[in-house]
Formats: C-alpha cells, sequence, structure tokens
C-alpha cells in the first residue's frame, strides 16, 4: 500500500508541473511548477517563451482568415444582387439586358478560346524548331563485298593508304592475307607464323606489313602487291559477281577467287621482332614508318627499331594484360589498352615518355583510337564506349551505353562517326556526342559470330568504305553513305 500511494503522489506531481497564467495582454503564458524535470530551468523557460511566440503568430494568422471571410461575403451578397438586379430589368425592358449579358459572356469565352488555340500554335512550332535541330542525319548501308577464304575467325581487318585499294586480314588460321577490295581476290597469303595471327597494320607510305601473333613474335613483312600485278586481275572482275553464289556453298568458307587465281605464298618475313615472353596481341607502326610499337599479355609494350629489328624501350606499368595498342598517324603518341581496366597515353616525343593513365572503365578495355582532333575513344567490356578530350582527361565528355561488349572500333574522319563491333554480331555507327545512327542490317551475309573488329575506308569516292570481320571467318565490305534529306 505505501508503494501504490507514492506511485499516486509521484503521477500528481507530473500532471501539475506548469500551470497556466494570463499576462497583462491577456494572453495564455506557461511558468514552472517545480524544478523537478530533466531538462534545466533555463532551456525550459526558453521553450515556453518560443511556443508562447508561436502562439501569438496563430492567432494573427487566424484574425486574418477571419477579415478575409467576412470580405468574401459582402462580395458574394453584392454579386447575389446584381445578378438579380440584372434578372430584373431585363424582364421590365424586353430581356435586353440578359442578353447583353450572354452576349459578353459568349464573347469572353470565345477570346478565351482564341488565345488557347494561340498558345497552342506557337508552343507547336516553336517546339518543331527545336526539335527539327535536333535531327541527326540519317545513314544508308548496303554490303558490296565479301572476303571469303579464312578457315578460322578473323581478328582484325586493316586498309591500305596506297593505291590500289588493298585491305589486309589476320586470323586465327595461322594466315594473314592480301585481299584486292575491288573484285574481293585473294592476292597473297602470308604463312610464316605458327600461331593465331592477331593484328596485321599496313605501312603507312611503303609496302610492308607489320603482323603480331600469339607465336610471341612480330613480323614485318613486305606485300609485293604493285600496279602492274593487278593489271592481270582487271580481266577476272566482270566475272567474279556470277560466282558469288556459288562460294557461298563452299562449307570450309574457300573462295572461288582461289580457283581463278592462286595468291602468292610468303612464308618469310623480311625482320622478326622478338622480346616478348607472352601471346603478342597486336603491333603497328609509329608516325613515319620508321619505328613499331608492340603489345603483348606479357604486360609490356616494346618499341623497335623497324629497320634493324632492335629493341628501344619497353613501357612498363600496365597491371595485367595488353589488349591493343594504336599509333597516331602524324605524332609520336601512343595509346594502350589493358585487362587492368585502364588505357594510357604515351607521349614519345619526350625523352621522358609522360604518360597519361585514363580510368573509367568497370571492366578489361579492349581498344582505344585516336579519332582526329583532340578525340580519343575507348571501348570495353563493360559494354560501354568512351570518348575522352586531351585537353580534359579526367573525366570523359560521352559515355554510349550498350547492350554487349565492345571489339576493335574504328573511326572516321570523313564521316565523323565510329563503327563498332560487339560481341552480339552487331556493328553500330555512332557519331563522336553518342548519337546512335543506326547498325549494319541483319541480312544473309551478316556476321553470325561475334564481330571482332572494323576498319574505315577515307578514301575520296570509295563505294566500299567500311569492312568488319568476325569469328565466322566472315569479312564484309560495306557501303556506308548519308541519305540526302527529304
Amino acid at each position: 500500500m505505501p508503494t501504490e500511494a507514492r506511485q499516486k503522489n509521484k503521477s500528481k506531481n507530473m500532471l501539475k508541473k506548469v500551470r497556466g497564467i494570463i499576462d497583462s495582454e491577456g494572453h495564455a503564458r506557461y511558468d514552472l511548477m517545480d524544478s523537478d524535470g530533466v531538462l534545466p530551468a533555463s532551456v525550459r523557460t526558453r521553450l515556453y517563451d518560443l511556443f508562447t511566440q508561436i502562439e501569438r503568430e496563430f492567432e494573427v494568422l487566424y484574425t486574418d482568415n477571419v477579415a478575409l471571410q467576412e470580405k468574401i461575403e459582402i462580395l458574394n451578397e453584392r454579386l447575389d444582387q446584381m445578378t438579380s438586379g440584372g434578372t430584373a430589368t431585363g424582364k421590365d425592358e424586353g430581356g435586353d439586358t440578359v442578353d447583353g449579358m450572354q452576349a459578353w459572356k459568349q464573347s469572353v469565352k470565345k477570346s478565351g478560346s482564341q488565345i488557347s488555340q494561340r498558345l497552342k500554335l506557337t508552343y507547336k512550332t516553336s517546339t518543331s524548331k527545336i526539335v527539327s535541330s535536333f535531327k541527326t542525319a540519317t545513314f544508308g548501308f548496303q554490303t558490296v563485298k565479301e572476303f571469303r577464304g579464312h578457315r578460322d575467325g578473323v581478328w582484325e581487318v586493316n586498309v591500305s593508304k596506297l593505291d590500289p585499294q588493298i585491305i589486309g586480314t589476320a586470323s586465327a588460321d595461322h594466315t594473314a592475307r592480301i585481299w584486292w577490295v575491288d573484285n574481293a581476290l585473294c592476292l597473297l597469303q602470308y604463312l610464316g607464323h605458327c600461331g593465331s595471327v592477331n593484328s596485321i597494320r599496313f605501312h603507312p607510305s611503303q609496302d610492308l606489313v607489320v603482323t603480331a601473333s600469339g607465336d610471341q613474335k612480330v613480323h614485318i613483312w613486305r606485300s609485293q602487291i604493285n600496279t602492274m600485278s593487278f593489271e592481270g586481275l582487271k580481266s577476272h572482275s566482270s566475272g567474279e559477281d556470277e560466282a558469288e553464289s556459288n562460294e557461298k556453298d563452299d562449307p570450309e568458307g574457300a573462295s572461288s577467287s582461289d580457283d581463278k587465281r592462286e595468291p602468292v605464298y610468303i612464308r618469310q618475313p623480311v625482320l622478326e621482332l622478338l622480346g616478348h615472353s607472352g601471346v603478342v596481341i597486336a603491333a603497328d607502326w609509329l608516325a613515319g614508318g620508321s619505328q613499331v610499337i608492340t603489345a603483348s599479355w606479357d604486360r609490356m609494350a616494346n618499341m623497335y627499331d623497324a629497320e634493324t629489328g632492335a629493341l628501344i624501350n619497353s613501357l612498363t606499368g600496365h597491371d595485367q594484360e595488353l589488349t591493343n595498342v594504336c599509333a597516331h598517324n602524324s605524332m609520336k603518341l601512343v595509346m594502350t589498352s589493358s585487362k587492368d581496366t585502364t588505357f594510357r597515353l604515351w607521349d614519345l616525343r619526350d625523352p621522358s615518355m609522360k604518360v597519361n593513365v585514363f580510368q573509367g572503365h568497370t571492366q578489361p578495355v579492349t581498344t582505344a583510337v585516336f579519332a582526329g582532333g583532340d578525340n580519343l575513344v575507348s571501348g570495353s567490356d563493360d559494354r560501354t564506349i568512351k570518348v575522352w578530350d586531351l585537353k580534359n582527361m579526367r573525366s570523359p565528355t560521352t559515355t554510349i551505353r550498350t547492350d554487349s561488349a565492345v571489339n576493335r572500333l574504328s573511326t572516321s574522319g570523313s564521316q565523323s562517326l565510329m563503327a563498332v563491333p560487339q560481341d552480339n554480331r552487331l556493328v553500330r555507327l555512332y557519331d563522336f556526342n553518342g548519337v546512335r545512327h543506326g547498325r549494319l542490317p541483319k541480312i544473309s551475309k551478316g556476321h553470325s559470330r561475334m564481330v571482332c573488329c572494323t576498319a574505315w575506308n577515307d578514301k575520296e569516292g570509295a563505294y566500299c568504305n567500311l569492312f568488319s570481320c568476325g569469328f565466322d571467318r566472315q569479312v564484309f565490305g560495306w557501303n556506308v553513305c548519308q541519305q540526302p534529306e527529304k
């Protein structure tokens, strides 16, 4: 019982902590009954003052609200009186006033509808102008050539800058081939490697070719293609189109052109570059063509003298295997891409070889290429393509998200486009702002397995201006052209 009595007394004390006092202004304020409580007396006093101020603000708002309600009621009464008075006078004067009111209402409605229509028309016109300013150019796509003959997947295709127009292909069947574009004839086969040929690049000004292979070697060999060797082939070009249907029936992928003319076979290189301890995945010519840069799975990029084969320097820094190497066509700049999710830009003009590391991808970077001007483009297994500016290398200027891994893409200076080969058998075209301009059509001649590489032909007037190769052993030539606006 004593315990219950103490609890009751305690509860009573808790309920009587504050009391209401009416001050001289007629407002309620609160004061402390006792000093029992957790908060200090100064804090509680401050809180009560704040509550008092809030209460006063609510009272002012309430008073204003009541005054506004009274005004609204007065205005409603006046409106009712005017309406009733107008109706009465309308009856006395033959309904003229009522008709005038109705006519006025109709004119107001009509003018309002006209204004709204004008606003809608102005909005549509302005938005249509804005949308038309963002319309992208339309491109047409057509397959025009098919190069058949490889016995295994084709890793890379490259376009020669010299005349007559030829392309080179590197294949997992241990061979590299050179083709005449005009009638898709195989002119030459290089058989010097004992492993998969992973890349092929033409010399910028001579009839030399550099190939990189899984046998850990890089070979420089002469293409032996000149204008005289094409004179005897022109007579066959007229009958090539008739034989295309027979080429498709060859289960081994052999070209009917091989039956008409045997290609030249080369088994020995002019120069062999050694020094890598792993698969050499790519090799390219530095600007001028006097040096060669290579990329390998041993995480190094080696620079060689193209005349003597001497190792000049080794570029190290990547944490995992390299996937590609690309050299600038006019400056001694090199980009190496790697499975460590980065790619690096090496400035070989400086003896200290300054390097910039580009980070932004989340999976292996499969390629990084120069895109003209100050732009760089990188592609990755994370299904993204990123465009970078050399003036601001901290973050990409454009990021393109796709639905499949990206392989060795290429850029066109004349078309301002990039052709993106992907694992899902598609080749998509984008500009450097990330706008998609379509994809190469899925037809009976399209790729049936992943597309490994693309290469543009930027020669003026070239009808076959884009090439693609894939692991389905196929190499296609495409005509990509901008269609005129209708």
